[in-house]
């Protein structure tokens, strides 16, 4: 008979260890009442908690992974790059929202980890609860043991991958929500959809690829309200998911700022003399990217 240690040491044995012992006791003894198995779920899950890594210290890595991202966009020249159509004063005067966008996917990323922590506890339990119970009062001749502890911790072995998962998904959350706060305030008319599915071994989704270089409309933008632009048969930004919204979405919106940027079937009669009359005040000197956003076209 193997001989385990009594529950007070099982600060000293790891997930794995317990779990052996666990095994072993409900194959030598089966399921002999629910108390045997209530006393093993109790400290298996004790043992599942602190074999991971201190939750304390998975939101730091979280939290150091997301303010790296949002010093990248933000801080250097990037959210200029990416959103030429509106100048560095409006991209100043919205850090503070931008700020506050990422305290909240911190947030978020960290409730979803600890979820995703709970969730695979529950299943590692739940494979082992379910082959303790087929196992008859008195033990059992072949209790297919290993394959036993394999199953019971199969959820438990996946859940660093799925966390370093987790940290991927919000910081791309974090550009997209980003991006969409700046070109909000910044008065976007439209975006240009760009997916990833030419990439080698990215999983994209079949409705993305479909919109792939198509135009959203944002919605009551300044253009449409003046009768500069209008649909031509695309859609609005409310109308499909966002880019980053969808787990694991890579995909990105090119905002578009002025109605030059915009194809030609989307511009009014009234948008290309608006056009027209921007051209004439700038006279033969170089249009620049603003010359014709909401500040520089005539209402």
């Amino acid at each position: 008979m193997r001989k385990r240690p009594p529950p007070g040491r099982d600060e000293r044995r790891s997930f794995q260890q317990l779990l052996s012992d666990a095994v072993a006791d409900l194959a030598e003894h089966g399921y002999d009442s629910q108390a045997r198995l209530d006393n093993w779920l109790k400290r298996l899950r004790e043992a599942a908690w602190r074999s991971l890594i201190p939750e304390e210290s998975m939101r730091r890595t979280l939290r150091d992974a997301l303010h790296r991202e949002f010093l990248r966009l933000v801080e250097g020249p990037g959210l200029a790059r990416k959103h030429p159509g509106i100048s560095l004063y409006t991209l100043a005067a919205i850090k503070p929202k931008l700020r506050s966008e990422l305290d909240r996917r911190i947030l978020a990323g960290a409730d979803l980890i600890k979820l995703n922590r709970e969730a695979s506890i529950n299943r590692t339990l739940q494979r082992f609860a379910g082959w303790a119970t087929s196992i008859p009062a008195g033990g059992s001749a072949q209790p297919q043991a290993a394959e036993a502890r394999r199953m019971a911790r199969k959820a438990l072995a996946r859940l660093p991958f799925e966390e370093r998962r987790v940290i991927i998904d919000q910081s791309q959350k974090l550009v997209a929500s980003v991006s969409a706060i700046v070109a909000e305030d910044g008065g976007a008319i439209a975006g240009i959809w760009h997916s990833h599915w030419r990439e080698a071994g990215y999983d994209y989704r079949v409705d993305h690829k479909d919109r792939d270089g198509r135009v959203f409309v944002i919605r009551d933008n300044w253009a449409l309200r003046r009768g500069y632009m209008k649909l031509a048969g695309a859609k609005y930004t409310d109308q499909v998911t966002e880019p980053g919204q969808e787990i694991f979405c890579r995909c990105a919106y090119e905002y578009l700022y002025t109605l030059r940027d915009l194809p030609e079937r989307m511009v009014t009669r009234a948008g290309r003399e608006a056009l027209d009359a921007a051209r004439a005040r700038v006279g033969a000197g170089p249009a620049t990217a603003r010359t014709f956003n909401r500040e520089a076209v005539p209402a």
